[in-house]
């Protein structure tokens, strides 16, 4: 059974950076795509960034050029490094992975039954 476990959110000011990291347990496939999702209370969940086992990447809008998705296969880990940060990034994030959709379709529609969702780490940036 596949499991995804998140660290590395915490509280930082505006302008900081943070990494997350996502840990994939028991993750033996080869054609795969893995996401960050970020939810506010009350809010729909939102696809971040995501990437495939061939290292293409896709982000939203609103992280281009502050955000980097990256994973280490050998380590089975997936990383978003977040760098000038905003109180509109507070969220919980949670990591994302499915052995069907594409990068850009995770983002949209999320994972399929065939899929997994971690459990969230929680991100506050304050003013």
């Amino acid at each position: 059974q596949v499991q995804l476990q998140e660290s590395g959110g915490g509280s930082v000011q505006s302008g900081g950076s943070l990494r997350l990291s996502c840990a994939a347990s028991q993750f033996t496939y080869s054609s795969y795509s893995m996401a960050w999702f970020r939810q506010v209370a009350g809010k729909a969940r939102e696809g971040v960034a995501g990437i495939d086992n061939a290292g293409a990447t896709t982000y939203v809008n609103s992280v281009k050029g502050r955000f980097t998705i990256s994973q280490d296969n050998a380590d089975n880990t997936l990383y978003l490094q977040m760098n000038s940060l905003k109180p509109e990034d507070t969220a919980m994030y949670y990591c994302a992975a499915d052995p069907i959709r594409t990068p850009e379709a995770l983002l949209d529609y999320g994972p399929t039954q065939r899929g997994w969702w971690g459990q969230g780490t929680q991100v506050t940036v304050s003013d």
